[in-house]
């Protein structure tokens, strides 16, 4: 286990790194990509690392800016920042001989993860998303009166707090939201994609994920569908762990000789 502080402009992502061991992949990595208001170390990240460690798999897990033990506060965050904070990753990696990622994001970490693979696709191998968040920014905005949009203007401030944090957001949050439309985005797609999703989600719409599919004309996207699970989808999280690890063997284990399927 190695401990990171990656520079970023005005600040350090925290993250963890696994480097392979000798069974592993040399050039591979599963990167887990946390969601909004969490951090790198929950019970979900726990699983996946231990199914990666399992296949001698290199695994990194890191704190987006203003989470966890990175700098920053989430008063300052924005879809830019998260793509950042990612590409500081995927180069720290690179440094490491690791040239194939896969990203495994969950809420808000599946929108930062969907629109850092469209900008660097020869880099993934492949994704494998928990609740994405693809209308993070839109659905934000959507929920405010008119007069709410304003008073968020004007004061910079927008008090938000669920169940698991209460904090601060800039008006900057979604300034650009108008770059990431989830339609623009399936479009765009090209990757192979699973995608896990609660029908009992109440802050990300199972909704949001079929749409994708619907949208998406890359044949290779497939939804799995959990009829009890919420948001968090922790009660499944030994399952998802496993089958995202298989989900990346396909994709990362060269076909035996003569095998033409």
């Amino acid at each position: 286990m190695e401990p990171l502080a990656l520079a970023v402009p005005g600040g350090t992502v925290s993250g963890t790194f696994w480097p392979a061991t000798g069974t592993g992949a040399a050039d591979f990595a599963v990167v887990w990509v946390h969601g909004f208001g969490s951090f790198r170390g929950g019970e979900k990240a726990a699983a996946l690392r231990a199914e990666c460690a399992a296949r001698g798999w290199a695994f990194l897990s890191f704190d987006f800016r203003g989470h966890g033990r990175s700098s920053g506060k989430m008063h300052e965050l924005r879809a830019g920042t998260l793509l950042t904070d990612l590409q500081a990753v995927r180069i720290f990696l690179a440094g490491r001989g690791v040239s194939r990622l896969g990203l495994v994001g969950s809420s808000m970490g599946g929108f930062a993860s969907a629109w850092f693979t469209l900008a660097h696709a020869e880099s993934i191998a492949g994704c494998v998303f928990l609740a994405p968040a693809f209308g993070f920014l839109q659905r934000r905005w959507d929920r405010l009166t008119p007069e709410e949009r304003e008073q968020w203007r004007l004061t910079d401030r927008l008090r938000f707090k669920n169940e698991w944090v209460e904090t601060e957001l800039g008006y900057g949050l979604v300034e650009d939201r108008d770059r990431f439309r989830p339609n623009d985005l399936a479009a765009k797609w090209e990757k192979p994609l699973l995608i896990f999703h609660g029908l009992t989600d109440d802050i990300v719409p199972v909704e949001d994920s079929l749409a994708f599919l619907r949208n998406a004309t890359y044949p290779g996207v497939e939804l799995r569908v959990f009829k009890d699970g919420d948001h968090r989808l922790t009660a499944y999280k030994d399952e998802i762990a496993a089958e995202t690890c298989r989900f990346f063997a396909r994709l990362t284990t060269p076909a035996p000789p003569g095998d033409l399927s």
